[in-house]
């Protein structure tokens, strides 16, 4: 049979046009390369432990007792879906229905696709902070929506919102904000003053907001603070989360979405056909997980900190500009004070030259000028780790 349409380009001739501009993602490339030369890879987001042993064996008792070894329901286990609902009341006192208001996914990343495929129609605008998580360029995209930048900034050791500039990129075709706080790669926490400067925008251009919240657990500076929260923004706001950052179980895949019975039932809408279900016996072993006494919080956020300071002092040490993250486990360095200025280059000769792998910030800006001199490191390793590759850094910057 005769193909149907001409080939988009010579690399990937198949591939539709709404995806022809995303290639393999920078953390496979520097996953892979990071292997190829042995280095250590503070690049990708992952940890190098497990999380609590006994949220492990709660896996463990679920395949071996057949709890969710076979299709779970789609919207998730109920077990898991009340204790979805207990935390958000327990942390931020949010009031949610179990049966109608959460949605079990295969991880925040198919929350943040699912929400924006049923949210957002062809030629829709969506207002998104730059730098961004890759996935979200291309979800908008396969909504077929228009992406729209508003930058992060570095101001005074930190990335900051120009909150005028977010409100002139609102326009009539503008149909929602994603939102991302604490906010990847930079570290950046919005403070309540702009999540309600934000909300009330929401509301005066009737917007939808999508709040990416699956570092909500890792705030250094001040405090998390939902959107939904806010007056006005429970009835316009999908809230979204995961456990692979807050329980370090990140294969697992276990992510939801909380908001009114209206938008989840859209949100579901799109997502039982991506993968209707996913995480059976790991779904009961996140509901144990979320009611984890305060004290694993506290801990595993200060063990964190500890990390994130460590690993700040080794880059300043190392002569990197360092941006001290308020929440993530993610730094942003600059690498002009070593006399280099891409990003990009510097990432993929680091290994070779210290034996290191980092992310180039470029990679998650539209105005790719913007983040060209920073590079991100992750320190959600081990200690000794963050020390040898600390040490590297400096044997092969400093002197």
């Amino acid at each position: 049979m005769a193909l149907m349409s001409a080939p988009v380009n010579s690399d990937r001739p198949f591939l539709n046009r709404r995806l022809a501009a995303f290639g393999t993602t920078i953390f496979a490339e520097m996953s892979a390369l990071a292997a190829r030369t042995g280095s250590i890879n503070l690049g990708q987001g992952f940890p190098d432990t497990d999380g609590p042993a006994q949220i492990a064996e709660a896996a463990s008792r679920a395949v071996l007792t057949g709890r969710g070894n076979q299709y779970p329901p789609g919207p998730g286990v109920p077990e898991l879906r009340t204790a979805i609902a207990a935390h958000q009341q327990r942390f931020y006192g949010l009031t949610h229905d179990p049966d109608t208001e959460v949605l079990v996914t295969a991880g925040a990343t198919e929350a943040i696709a699912a929400t924006l495929l049923a949210l957002l129609e062809p030629g829709d605008e969506a207002i998104a902070l730059e730098p961004y998580y890759d996935s979200y360029a291309a979800c908008i995209a396969m909504a077929g929506a228009v992406r729209v930048p508003v930058t992060l900034r570095p101001h005074a050791g930190a990335f900051v919102l120009d909150l005028d500039e977010l409100r002139a990129a609102v326009t009539p075709r503008t149909r929602l904000l994603l939102l991302n706080t604490p906010h990847n790669p930079t570290g950046t926490v919005l403070t309540p003053a702009e999540l309600t400067a934000i909300a009330e925008l929401a509301v005066e251009r009737d917007l939808l907001v999508v709040t990416d919240e699956v570092y909500e657990h890792l705030v250094f500076e001040g405090a998390h603070t939902p959107l939904a929260g806010l007056p006005g923004m429970r009835e316009r706001t999908v809230t979204i989360s995961s456990a692979g950052k807050t329980f370090s179980f990140t294969g697992w895949k276990v992510g939801w979405v909380t908001g009114t019975a209206e938008l989840v039932t859209a949100v579901r809408s799109a997502k039982q056909f991506l993968t209707y279900v996913a995480s059976g016996p790991f779904q009961y072993a996140v509901a144990e997980a979320l009611r984890l006494p305060d004290t694993y919080f506290t801990a595993f956020r200060e063990d964190l900190r500890a990390k994130r300071d460590l690993l700040c002092t080794g880059l300043a040490d190392a002569g990197f500009g360092v941006f001290r993250p308020a929440g993530t486990y993610f730094i942003t360095a600059d690498i002009r004070p070593l006399g280099e200025s891409d990003g990009i280059a510097f990432c993929r000769s680091l290994p070779e030259r210290a034996g290191v792998v980092a992310i180039p910030n470029a990679v998650f800006y539209d105005h790719t000028e913007a983040g060209t001199p920073y590079v991100r490191f992750a320190f959600c390793k081990r200690t000794e780790v963050l020390m040898d590759a600390t040490e590297r850094l400096r044997k092969a910057f400093a002197y």
